[in-house]
C-alpha cells in the first residue's frame, strides 16, 4: 500500500478510499490498486504492481468495468508520470484539470 500512498501526493485530486485511488468524472471512474507477486516460489519478491482499471458511465448511469493495465515501474516519480499520461490517453483526459469545466 505504500506506493499507492506515495502516488496520492502526486494526484491531490484522487480519493484514497483505504483500498485504492480513485479519480471520478461525469463519464469515467478510474481506479489505482496495489497488487503483489502471488508467486511464491520466487525466493526475492518483487516490486509491487500498480493497475488501473478503468470503468465508463453506461446510459443508465452505472459505471461499466472496461479495460486495465499493470505498471511494474520502479521509482514513483516515473511511475506517476506513465501513469498520468496513460490516463490521458486512454480517457481523452487531463486529470490534472480535474474540477474544471472540460477536466477529467
Amino acid at each position: 500500500m505504500e506506493i499507492i500512498k506515495a502516488l496520492y501526493d502526486y494526484f491531490p485530486t484522487s480519493v484514497f478510499t483505504g483500498k485504492a485511488l480513485v479519480f471520478i468524472s461525469e463519464d469515467w471512474r478510474v481506479e489505482l490498486t496495489e497488487h503483489r507477486n502471488s508467486d511464491f516460489s520466487k525466493i526475492k519478491r518483487s516490486q509491487p504492481v500498480v493497475r488501473i482499471k478503468f470503468f465508463k458511465r453506461a446510459l443508465n448511469g452505472e459505471f461499466i468495468p472496461g479495460h486495465y493495465e499493470d505498471f511494474d515501474i520502479v521509482e514513483t516519480g516515473e511511475l506517476a508520470t506513465r501513469i498520468e499520461r496513460y490516463i490521458q490517453a486512454a480517457a481523452g483526459k487531463n486529470i490534472k484539470e480535474y474540477g474544471s469545466d472540460d477536466g477529467f
